[in-house]
């Protein structure tokens, strides 16, 4: 009977020992468009071992991802998104690398862009409400 408890015991503590814990993750991603993006971002996560699913939302910038904690953790899910181009949570791309995307997937100047403008509208209207 003592026999049989160890041996229960060894059996029971290998497949605890086996069972990987599934996690899952959010971050933001830099991009742009769903046609070229997108594709390149979750392939970029999925090709990470351990990564089960990889999902990127154009309007919100945010990565969801599941993954087996054994093999990955998320920041080389983000160092393999960013060696793709793109910024992801704490990684940011290398310039060379960011600078290779299609124009229409460089988001840092469609980025500072918007702010470029929203500063203008400001500016705009401080000036109107100036008298000359």
């Amino acid at each position: 009977m003592k026999k049989f408890i160890i041996i229960l015991a060894a059996i029971l503590s290998m497949n605890a020992a086996v069972q990987a814990k599934t996690v899952k993750a959010t971050f933001k991603v830099g991009g742009n468009c769903a046609e070229l993006c997108k594709p390149r971002i979750e392939k970029a996560a999925k090709q990470t071992a351990g990564v089960i699913s990889a999902t990127w939302n154009q309007k919100d910038q945010m990565m969801s991802l599941v993954y087996d904690n054994e093999k990955t953790n998320v920041n080389k899910v983000e160092k393999a998104i960013a060696a793709a181009g793109h910024d992801a949570g704490n990684v940011k791309a290398s310039s060379a690398t960011y600078n290779k995307l299609p124009g229409c997937c460089q988001y840092r100047k469609t980025t500072a862009k918007k702010v470029v403008k929203k500063m203008n509208m400001k500016m705009d209207n401080n000036m109107k409400g100036m008298k000359m």
